[in-house]
């Protein structure tokens, strides 16, 4: 059951540093809304077999016909990730500055600065030096550079930060100018050579949408709770046309793509909604609860996997395929197990990096407890 009290769940990105990224173990002190999980678990194993995908071709110097799958999903996958991403906003962006800048910009600076050198000196350092001859002028200098510019699967989570602290600045702004704006950027399609403009530009309208747009979409979840047949309609409807599009060579279009995510991304809100009144898609769930721990560890995990496999399965497609549920659960077995040993500042913000203290027991909890008041458009509260 999905309770009426919202919380804010750890989307990619979870209050990782009082406990692990994602605490397997730790008491519900908070209800949580249930669906929001399952989205997150069908967009991070989208994510996780696109990355994998990308491990198989770049390997074979091949594509492979998972490519149209993935195809499928690009129009939704990350709208959808920013989109739930906002929806848990509006709680959050009223706490004091000290504690918003600790739980939505060091939590995940912390986060992509950590992983970020991990990759840099173990596995792109090699490449620069062995392969392409770069000077220790220019190796420095790209590597300082990523922490402005983020290059590889950790972009997400260097982004969000920038996204809390854009709408806590704007907040008195009224929304609709935002969202204009927003949207207006995103039509344009720009394209520079940093990438977190290129990123910034195509993604903040559908974080904004959720930050501004939470009731309504609570309002469609507690629909889609009771009218599965519709909900399975306009799934029917969606998919149709989606794959039109995307075979047409059409989604990426201006005003269709921003059309595509808003569509895309409720699809796979209704999804998560049906999903969560069936027993058996529990694993779907606790990916979802998971996701900012598979997110950080897949890259390595999927390289490993798709490396051993390679041997085994002729097929692009199916290596790539059978290696993706391989990787997902590879990752959370590596999160387990770091967390056991000395290196688990990988998944756990050391106290001294914080700079708020961890709420009192007596505190609400993420002021969690709270239902989103909306703004001028519609506010909720956010979080990963």
């Amino acid at each position: 059951m999905v309770s009426s009290t919202y919380h804010e769940p750890p989307v990619p990105l979870h209050s990782a540093g009082d406990a692990p990224a994602v605490q397997a173990s730790a008491p519900a002190a908070k209800v949580r809304v249930e669906w929001i999980d399952y989205a997150k678990g069908i967009c991070i194993f989208f994510v996780v077999m696109l990355h994998v995908n990308d491990h198989v071709q770049d390997r074979a110097l091949a594509t492979s016909w998972l490519d149209h799958v993935i195809a499928f999903a690009r129009p939704f996958r990350m709208p959808d990730f920013f989109l739930i991403a906002g929806l848990f906003l509006a709680n959050a962006i009223r706490r004091p500055w000290r504690r918003y800048l600790d739980s939505k910009v060091v939590h995940f600076l912390y986060f992509y600065l950590l992983w970020t050198t991990l990759r840099f000196g173990l596995y792109d350092l090699p490449h620069l030096v062995r392969q392409d001859g770069a000077s220790a002028q220019e190796i420095v200098w790209m590597y300082v550079r990523r922490w402005i510019d983020p290059i590889g699967s950790l972009w997400f989570i260097h982004i969000l930060p920038l996204f809390f602290v854009v709408t806590r600045l704007t907040r008195r702004v009224p929304p609709g100018w935002i969202w204009l704006g927003a949207a207006t950027l995103h039509s344009l399609q720009i394209q520079t050579s940093w990438h977190v403009i290129n990123q910034v530009v195509l993604r903040y309208v559908y974080f904004y949408s959720g930050y501004v747009l939470a009731p309504h979409v609570f309002r469609i979840t507690s629909w889609a709770r009771t009218h599965a047949r519709g909900a399975l309609g306009y799934l029917a409807c969606w998919g149709v046309l989606n794959a039109l599009l995307v075979t047409a060579g059409w989604a990426a279009l201006p005003f269709v793509s921003l059309a595509l995510g808003y569509a895309g991304a409720l699809a796979v809100i209704l999804v998560a909604v049906l999903l969560s009144k069936r027993s058996w898609a529990r694993p779907v769930r606790y990916l979802g609860e998971s996701s900012i721990v598979v997110y950080l560890g897949e890259f390595w995990v999927g390289l490993l996997v798709t490396r051993a496999l390679a041997p085994l399965i002729g097929d692009l497609g199916a290596l790539a395929l059978i290696s993706t549920p391989i990787t997902v659960i590879g990752a959370i077995l590596l999160w387990r197990v770091v967390l056991r040993t000395p290196a688990s500042f990988l998944y756990v913000r050391p106290r001294w990096l914080r700079l708020a203290a961890a709420p009192r027991p007596q505190d609400p909890p993420s002021a969690a407890a709270e239902a989103p008041a909306a703004p001028a458009l519609g506010e909720q509260a956010a979080r990963p």
